[in-house]
């Protein structure tokens, strides 16, 4: 069971990231909740994705849009010389999603966090997005106050 477990919430991250990195090429019309559960919906319909990793996503996806303000200034933080405005998409995406697990999630451990965006990075990233990701993600982990 714990293998199945960890299999819906790897799914369900990668659901995650694939709404919130979607979320970056629409413009939102009106309520942003409203484009949020119109983005994830129509993935999921797309996608075969069982009701875990779906519960789990939307519970990813709702809180890091609920939170990426706070998401984006800890990138700001922990990323030298980066501004949030230069980071490609996907690397952001992933920053958020593996952020707000470490911070905002208690079930959550930070090397968790870091080992799955890692991960996202080595799925949907290019060559140095996984040492750019674990960079940023292992800087905040270490000021993270959950360590």
């Amino acid at each position: 069971m714990a293998k199945s477990t960890k299999s819906a919430r790897r799914l369900g991250r990668q659901t995650a990231f694939q709404v919130l990195y979607s979320l970056n090429f629409q413009e939102s019309h009106g309520n942003g909740l409203a484009l949020l559960q119109r983005t994830f919906t129509h993935l999921i319909e797309q996608e075969e994705v069982g009701e875990a990793a779906a519960d789990f996503a939307w519970e990813l996806v709702q809180g890091v849009w609920e939170n990426r303000d706070e998401l984006d200034e800890l990138i700001s933080r922990h990323s030298q010389h980066w501004r949030v405005g230069r980071i490609a998409k996907i690397e952001l995406s992933i920053l958020r999603l593996a952020l707000y697990e470490m911070y905002f999630r208690s079930d959550i451990p930070p090397k968790v966090a870091i080992n799955e965006g890692v991960e996202l990075a080595k799925e949907f990233g290019d060559e140095q997005s996984r040492g750019f990701v674990n960079g940023i993600l292992d800087a905040a982990a270490k000021a993270c106050p959950k360590r």
